[in-house]
């Protein structure tokens, strides 16, 4: 199999604008299902920071014709797997891979719950609790876990759609309405506000007559709640500029940290363009592996820092603008102040000199090695469509993305280095453990 995307694809859009994907493969007798909602923490409301996250929540606890707890356990009792949803500040996503024969049971449950979802209020305060909890545990408990709450902040000021993570605000889903949530879940999680994809072994008109028989009835948004076609869902900014105002650097006790770790953070262009196409590549020339710069310099030659296996990452955001983040922890005995003044070195290098071939090589054969695992797993490779058909109008786009990274250059490299890379354009965030512990 060539690094580029090998199967077959089938894109289909109902009536209510729910768009449908299928990409077969008969190597298992199984079927990966996947439906994305284009509506994340971004798009939670002023005074709702987390109702995305509560209702990936929310949308497990019953619906119509579905009692509580009953979602997974009937996909389960056919074999299903993987049964889970996530959320980000772009996306949620609820998945599952079941028997190829239980094909309809997983389509009807996530037309159920998108068209019938059963909120009330022992529910609604149950499952805040659950949140709440998840917070103390994934976030709170964990040393350097509350580093997104400090950092976003410093790159996405104001009222930019990025400006916090996707986990919530404890106290304002404390203060929130059912009301004003399920006023949110009539906006977003809709039929023209998603997309179906569905990996394995399924003929694609099958699968189309499927998602018709049992989506087709439920409303699209603009019909439910009197918006006209074609608007942008409310709450949604579009942010074009990258540009910070100037380098900040910010120190912040982490009473769960045992030693200081540094982030270096900068604004850039949105995931699905050329430029951070480009970044993503310099991130792997900086960060991944053992035979990157910062491992080698840093880490091994300078022993500035701890041994980590990847410390700097090109978010993917699509919408106005995204994060390139570079997160290194400090070594006993080195201050973070010369471990932010060595990174900050070999990112103002890369604005003036050429990366050598072999690093370039390398790291592009490290993109595309971790390509080809991604799209191994059925599932993955539903949710990798769901991105493209989602973020790029079509699922088909996914089939341009090892070209367009192979196809970045040395030259790129430096350019984009200089551009965003650099002082003006960088927030630094140094979590230190409790001086009084």
């Amino acid at each position: 199999m060539t690094q580029a995307f090998a199967w077959g694809i089938a894109e289909h859009r109902l009536d209510n604008g729910l768009r449908v994907t299928v990409s077969r493969d008969a190597r298992g007798p199984v079927a990966a299902v996947n439906l994305w909602y284009d509506v994340g923490s971004r798009d939670d409301p002023a005074d709702g920071h987390g109702f995305a996250h509560l209702l990936e929540h929310l949308m497990f606890e019953g619906s119509a014709q579905v009692g509580r707890g009953q979602h997974s356990a009937m996909l389960a009792a056919v074999g299903g797997t993987e049964i889970n949803a996530t959320t980000s500040m772009d996306r949620t996503n609820y998945f599952q891979t079941v028997p190829a024969s239980a094909l309809d049971l997983a389509l009807w449950l996530e037309a159920d719950r998108m068209g019938g979802l059963a909120l009330s209020p022992e529910v609604f305060d149950n499952q805040r609790a659950v949140v709440r909890n998840e917070r103390a545990q994934q976030y709170e408990s964990q040393p350097y876990g509350l580093w997104l709450e400090f950092g976003l902040p410093l790159v996405f000021p104001g009222g930019h759609p990025y400006r916090r993570p996707s986990m919530g605000s404890p106290d304002q889903l404390d203060r929130a309405g059912l009301a004003a949530l399920d006023a949110f879940r009539r906006t977003h999680y809709s039929p023209g506000n998603a997309v179906l994809t569905v990996v394995g072994d399924v003929e694609p008109e099958a699968v189309f007559d499927a998602a018709d028989r049992y989506f087709a009835g439920i409303p699209g948004a603009e019909q439910e709640v009197g918006r006209d076609a074609g608007r942008e869902p409310p709450g949604r900014v579009p942010v074009e500029s990258w540009a910070l105002p100037g380098r900040s650097v910010r120190t912040v006790t982490d009473r769960k940290a045992s030693a200081e770790r540094v982030f270096v953070l900068h604004r850039i262009p949105p995931a699905h363009t050329a430029d951070h196409d480009a970044l993503t590549v310099l991130a792997a020339v900086l960060g991944r592996g053992r035979g990157s710069r910062f491992h080698r310099e840093l880490m091994a030659n300078r022993e500035l820092a701890r041994a980590e296996e990847k410390t700097a990452f090109a978010w993917e955001l699509a919408r106005g603008s995204s994060l390139f983040a570079i997160g290194m922890t400090v070594r006993q005995g080195v201050a973070a102040a010369e471990l932010l003044a060595a990174q900050e070195a070999l990112l103002d290098e890369l604005a003036v000199t050429e990366v050598r071939d072999e690093e370039l090589g390398r790291a592009k054969a490290i993109l595309a090695a971790g390509w080809l695992r991604s799209l191994t797993p059925f599932g993955a490779r539903a949710d990798l469509l769901a991105r493209y058909a989602v973020q790029l109008g079509e699922a088909a786009a996914i089939r341009e993305r090892q070209a367009r990274l192979a196809a970045v250059s040395a030259a790129d490299l430096r350019r984009v280095a200089g551009r965003y890379l650099r002082p003006e354009n960088r927030a630094v965030l140094i979590l230190r453990p409790d001086p009084g512990a």
